[in-house]
């Protein structure tokens, strides 16, 4: 009797020409031209750190000038060698968003992958004045559609791209006393499934990661707390959302990953 195992193990190795994990995963990777918003803390930190370290050339930008210094010191550091582009930049500015644009194009030389990223938290729409959930509007969704726009205008040059959208599955859990965040992200969710039909047809993946609680800046409580929470399996480390990007840029042209959702194991959504 032949051993199924080990045909489809061999076959496997084969076809995909590598004798190692890592190979598979950058091979969509390396030299990548790659853009980050909301790229110097957090989940879009981690996923930076992840790209970079298998070859990814990449674009990373928030607002805040001091994160950006510090993000792109410490990606040189762990990865001497790497090239890491950006400067500060605020995504819903239609100049910041230009400056972006020219580095990317002067820089890199393009957009292969984009992560749509930088969002901000926001509480019930009973506790934010007008002005402030427009800013929280601009940044959660209209800077997504901006960069899509302007990667996808790339991308279709090329006939080739991925643009993976950041979610959260508060689009799904519709937590109360958060009604603003919630109409951002469910917002994001609708755009996502909408834009990948436009963009499937031109060579371009579109994807949807949507995690739960994850350590950050948006979280409630320390440092410390957050710690004691991943520990009892009670919130996610942004690198768990960093690997889950790279997996779903690591499928071959003919697989996409559509919709990722990613929870610690005891939130109970």
């Amino acid at each position: 009797m032949r051993n199924t195992q080990t045909i489809n193990s061999n076959y496997f190795i084969k076809k995909y020409r590598m004798e190692k994990l890592t190979d598979y995963f950058g091979q969509n990777i390396k030299d990548k031209k790659i853009v980050i918003t909301g790229g110097t803390t957090g989940i879009g930190k981690a996923i930076a750190d992840v790209l970079v370290s298998l070859g990814g050339r990449v674009l990373i930008f928030g607002r805040d000038e001091k994160d950006f210094k510090n993000a792109v010191a410490d990606i040189q550091k762990q990865f001497p060698g790497s090239e890491v582009y950006g400067t500060p930049a605020d995504v819903t500015k239609k100049e910041d968003i230009q400056k972006i644009l020219e580095i990317a194009d002067n820089e890199l030389g393009g957009i292969d992958i984009l992560i749509n990223n930088a969002a901000l938290g926001a509480p019930g729409i009973t506790n934010e004045s007008y002005d402030d959930y427009k800013y929280i509007i601009d940044t959660n969704i209209t800077g997504y559609l901006a960069f899509a726009q302007e990667a996808a205008s790339r991308m279709k040059q090329q006939k080739s791209g991925h643009i993976i959208n950041i979610g959260s599955m508060s689009a799904e859990s519709k937590e109360a006393k958060s009604t603003i965040y919630v109409a951002t992200k469910s917002a994001i969710r609708g755009f996502s499934t909408s834009l990948r039909k436009e963009l499937n047809p031109l060579g371009i993946k579109v994807s949807l990661i949507e995690p739960g609680a994850v350590t950050s800046d948006m979280q409630p409580g320390t440092n410390a707390e957050q710690e004691e929470k991943i520990e009892k399996m009670e919130m996610l480390e942004a690198y768990d959302i960093a690997m889950s990007t790279l997996f779903c840029l690591s499928q071959p042209k003919r697989c996409d990953i559509v919709t990722m959702q990613i929870r610690p194991h005891l939130q109970l959504i």
